[in-house]
């Protein structure tokens, strides 16, 4: 309890607590009279507004508001009664109906006569303030009043101080809780302000004295600066604190110095005895440094040793990495090269994929062409894009792949400066400066030769390079193989079922060479539309077999000459699903089949088999579908005679958007209007 601080907060606390208790009993002690005064004044405003109001109403007619304004005003709270009496006392008008008719007090109506116009009273215990004021007849009212009668009425308005009182003893009852809060919210700012700018920073430096008794010099470093007062304190206090840290420095440092001083004058003797012994070691340590010497020696002939066999390890490991890099490298080309069966694909890829194994700057495969005798360009990578690739090569001295067709062997050339039997010029038109070739054989003939140009690092090729393309060359002569016996199958497959669509078309003189047509229209047509490629070929294929599914159809039906019911219509639809489970043995005609089937579908989804819509309706199947019904309409059939040209195009026209699709159908009547078909 003797606390500077708590007697501080304490004083403070009673002067506030005194000061606010003698300011709320002044202002109790006024209020009173306040009320009185303030009911005279507000009841005085309050009878002038009513008297105006009431006036104004009369002059416009409205009366009846009048008794409506005086019971509107009787329910405020503090307003006892409100009403309106003549000059003898009769009450006129009242916000009460009962009192209309009654007499008033004597007491309002000799306040009335003497002129006493605002006066206070009691009743039935309660204070009450009247205040009167007289409504004066002028011209507006002489309608309805006599113009001799001067006062129309007095009104008079009672308020109750006791009303008022209560609310008075509310706002004093919020006055006395405003002013606790007030003394509440001020002690705890003194008491805030105490612990921020005298308590803490006292506890500061108390801390920090604590920490110079424990020799923490450093850490007793303090800064206050919640005043100019405690910051002056601070600063002093460190300027002793490190005077004092100066001052035991110095001290200690003494002390060490002559703690050292005395160790050096104990060891002095011991220092002479040690320097005598020491001659002795030196002597020993001379002869044992010529026995290292000799032995250093023999270390480093051993390192020499190691050393050699390191470098021998390493170039081993260096091959050993070489030739695991080239296996996968095969492996890789081996997955590569068996992904594809298409021959002029697999040539590309094979020269690619040598080329970047033997980290080369070029790479080609020429491939015999037995009937010219000549060497063709089957592959190429590296090569500048501008040589013509329908380039034949003769077979003549002067050229490497010569000299590996003849003798059927690979052939490394490390520096063609050195080798003068070949030429430096390629007939390719790159500079040859290291080259790597070998043959590809089919069954021990030899079809073509792998050749790698210029190593990319400017160095030489070397005989682990020429059999590593060898393995290569070995490999990519059986894919050659493969493709072509792919392409051979193939073509025996296309070559069965074209002769099959032949033979249909052969036994009716009025489809005979349809299937030709269509083809011819729908490759230039796709051609037109950007087609190429696989896609392209696939087009071909659909067009030549898009018929073949009118095997199943009755013969007797296709030749039929009468016109066709509904039921022979519902059987010829069914010729596009016939093809394509005719043609669903054949892996390779997968895409074909998806077009043969598409080619009766119509752009607004009315085709068959399945009502596909424009969207979902492949590019190719639309091309073939203009290209079939254009052929169709202009040729002859049992049932009816060709159309004209300008009749099958209009039809075209006519139909664009609904049965073909529109930027096919424009293209097609611009192909045939271009002159490329005769009509």
């Amino acid at each position: 309890m003797n606390s500077l601080k708590i007697k501080f907060l304490g004083l403070c606390c009673v002067i506030l607590m005194v000061a606010i208790g003698l300011t709320t009993w002044y202002n109790l002690q006024t209020q009173k009279a306040m009320l009185s005064k303030l009911a005279s004044e507000h009841g005085r405003m309050l009878t002038e507004t009513i008297r105006n109001s009431i006036i104004t109403d009369m002059a416009n007619g409205k009366n009846d508001r009048v008794g409506h304004i005086l019971g509107k005003i009787n329910n405020e709270p503090a307003i006892n009664s409100v009403r309106i009496f003549d000059e003898s006392g009769r009450i006129l008008m009242a916000a009460l109906p009962e009192e209309i008719g009654e007499l008033v007090s004597t007491s309002e109506l000799m306040a009335y006569r003497t002129g006493n116009f605002s006066y206070a009273s009691t009743l039935s215990g309660q204070d009450h303030f009247n205040s009167l004021v007289p409504i004066y007849n002028s011209q507006e009212c002489y309608g309805c009043h006599d113009e001799n009668l001067k006062v129309l009425g007095i009104l008079n308005l009672q308020l109750s101080l006791s009303t008022l009182a209560n609310m008075q003893s509310s706002g004093r009852n919020a006055t006395m809780v405003a002013s606790g809060v007030m003394l509440v919210i001020l002690i705890l700012t003194i008491t805030a302000f105490l612990l921020i700018y005298v308590d803490a920073p006292i506890r500061k430096l108390v801390t920090a004295m604590d920490l110079v008794e424990q020799g923490e010099f450093e850490q007793a470093h303090t800064v206050v600066s919640s005043s100019d007062e405690m910051t002056l304190l601070s600063s002093k206090f460190n300027d002793m604190v490190q005077r004092l840290r100066a001052l035991v420095e110095k001290t200690v440092t003494n002390e060490r110095e002559l703690a050292v001083n005395q160790e050096k004058l104990a060891h002095n003797e011991e220092i002479h005895a040690m320097n005598m012994t020491l001659e002795d070691r030196l002597k020993e340590i001379e002869y044992l440094n010529i026995n290292l010497e000799e032995r250093i020696e023999e270390i480093e002939e051993a390192n020499y040793k190691i050393a050699d066999l390191a470098s021998e390890l390493e170039e081993k490991n260096i091959g050993l990495t070489q030739a695991v890099d080239r296996l996968q490298a095969l492996y890789k080309m081996g997955l590569a090269v068996n992904a594809t069966m298409d021959l002029d694909k697999l040539l590309n890829l094979l020269s690619q994929k040598s080329m970047e194994t033997m980290k080369a700057q070029i790479g080609y495969i020429l491939m015999l062409n037995e009937k010219s005798g000549n060497l063709v360009v089957g592959g190429g990578a590296g090569i500048n894009d501008e040589f013509d690739r329908q380039l034949e090569i003769p077979l003549k001295p002067g050229g490497v792949s010569y000299w590996v067709m003849n003798n059927n062997e690979p052939k490394l050339v490390e520096n063609i400066d050195k080798a003068r039997e070949f030429s430096k010029m390629s007939r390719l038109g790159f500079i040859r400066e290291s080259v790597l070739c070998a043959p590809l054989n089919d069954k021990e003939k030899v079809i073509g030769t792998i050749t790698i140009a210029n190593p990319i690092d400017g160095s030489e090729f070397n005989n682990s390079d020429l059999e590593l393309l060898s393995t290569i060359a070995a490999q990519a002569s059986i894919a050659i193989r493969n493709a072509r016996l792919y392409e051979e199958q193939e073509t025996t497959y296309l070559n069965t079922v074209q002769a099959l669509v032949s033979a249909i078309e052969a036994s009716d003189a009025y489809t005979r060479g349809h299937s030709e047509r269509v083809t011819r229209f729908s490759v230039s047509l796709a051609k037109k539309m950007g087609i190429e490629g696989d896609a392209l070929k696939q087009l071909e294929q659909a067009a030549i077999l898009h018929d073949i599914g009118k095997i199943g159809i009755d013969v007797n039906l296709l030749h039929k000459k009468e016109k066709l019911t509904p039921a022979d219509i519902d059987v010829l639809k069914l010729h596009p699903s016939i093809g394509v489970r005719i043609l669903e043995p054949i892996s390779f005609l997968g895409t074909v089949r998806e077009i043969i089937e598409q080619h009766h579908e119509r752009y607004d989804g009315n085709g068959y088999p399945n009502g596909l819509t424009g969207e979902n309706w492949r590019l190719e199947g639309k091309i073939l579908a203009v290209c079939d019904t254009y052929d169709a309409m202009t040729s002859d059939r049992p049932y009816r005679k060709a159309l004209s040209h300008e009749i099958a195009i209009q039809e075209i026209r006519d139909h664009s958007g609904t049965q073909f699709d529109p930027e096919v159908a424009t293209s097609f009547v611009e192909l045939i209007n271009d002159g490329q078909f005769p009509h």
